[in-house]
């Protein structure tokens, strides 16, 4: 699990749940992640800035819209109503380890 800094989120085209996140995990590019957590952001943009959590470690997944660099992480409420993404305050900057 890494830190990631979101640079730019946005709707996919054709898919009902995805978002389409650029993310900076301190390496030589951003990471492109899709994430099905499209219905509980209205504005995607309000992501952009956020200190996120990444799943950086697995393999990266070809998909209909192009390829998924790793897996953001979220909480749920019990019924799944209600989904937000876990996000870390502080000193932390993009690549650190998160434990």
């Amino acid at each position: 699990l890494r830190v990631g800094l979101v640079l730019e989120a946005g709707t996919v085209e054709g898919a009902d749940r995805l978002l389409r996140l650029s993310i900076d995990l301190g390496e030589e590019r951003p990471r492109q992640v899709f994430s099905g957590i499209r219905s509980h952001y209205d504005d995607p943009a309000a992501l952009v800035g956020k200190k996120v959590v990444v799943a950086a470690n697995l393999k990266p997944r070809k998909m209909r819209f192009g390829v998924s660099e790793g897996m953001v992480l979220t909480g749920a409420s019990p019924d799944d109503s209600r989904l937000v993404v876990a996000t870390l305050e502080g000193d932390v900057v993009p690549g650190d380890t998160v434990s």
